[in-house]
């Protein structure tokens, strides 16, 4: 089984995204209020658009393509701002260690698979402050790839990441219709959808999708699992 993080092993947040790179604009220019300002819209300029470039031609990038599309400066302190910044928002579900260990008892290798621009340690180390990264056999961050969901590259890459290789044997779990159903259904795995994400309009593609379970919240996953154990020894 293999989990999105942002809005399904993380619950959905909104984000006040102008102030992030706010956040990041005031510590590269700390005595100008005006240059910060100028620096925080050209940040969230280039996020928006190659978000909005993901979504329709599935292409990865990173923090570095961000910085470098605003013509604005790596700087480390500035990094730490940032990170502070979201840090309150990425806290683990706390339904994700006991329903870990419930599917591992299964039998099940589990991982995750997230699109993100932020680097896989900063994810890593998400997972290991909440108690949580040993229980995943492998983790997948589209930063370290060349596509992001749904492209099947990625979930292809998340499938060998916990040694499997058959996608009808496995199941992807996440928030989103498009990016989440769509891309792992399209290639052949079941899906399960946990939509509690409000997501904003501009982050929704109309799809035809559907889902083979509807949950209300993570911890629901077991029961579907049982239910389809079943079903397949009957």
């Amino acid at each position: 089984m293999i989990f999105d993080w942002g809005g399904t092993l993380t619950p959905w947040r909104a984000i006040n995204h102008r102030a992030s790179w706010r956040a990041y604009a005031d510590a590269v220019h700390p005595d100008d209020p005006q240059a910060a300002a100028g620096a925080t819209e050209a940040l969230l300029a280039a996020d928006t658009a190659l978000w909005a470039r993901a979504r329709i031609e599935h292409r990865a990038f990173r923090l570095a393509d961000v910085l470098e599309h605003a013509e604005v400066p790596w700087h480390d302190g500035a990094i730490g701002a940032y990170r502070e910044f979201w840090e309150a928002y990425t806290f683990t579900d706390p339904d994700v260690a006991p329903l870990m260990r419930d599917l591992a008892g299964l039998g099940l290798r589990l991982g995750v698979l997230s699109s993100t621009a932020w680097p896989a340690e900063w994810h890593q180390e998400i997972l290991r402050r909440d108690g949580v990264l040993d229980l995943f056999h492998g983790t997948v961050w589209s930063s370290s790839l060349d596509w992001t969901k749904p492209h099947e590259q990625a979930f292809r890459a998340a499938i060998a990441a916990v040694g499997a290789s058959d996608p009808a044997r496995c199941v992807y779990v996440g928030d989103r219709l498009y990016d989440d159903v769509y891309g792992a259904a399209a290639l052949g795995m079941r899906t399960i959808l946990v939509p509690h994400s409000d997501l904003p309009a501009d982050q929704v593609v109309p799809v035809e999708a559907r889902p083979d379970a509807i949950i209300d919240r993570l911890a629901d996953v077991a029961a579907v699992v049982a239910r389809w154990h079943t079903q397949a020894r009957a």
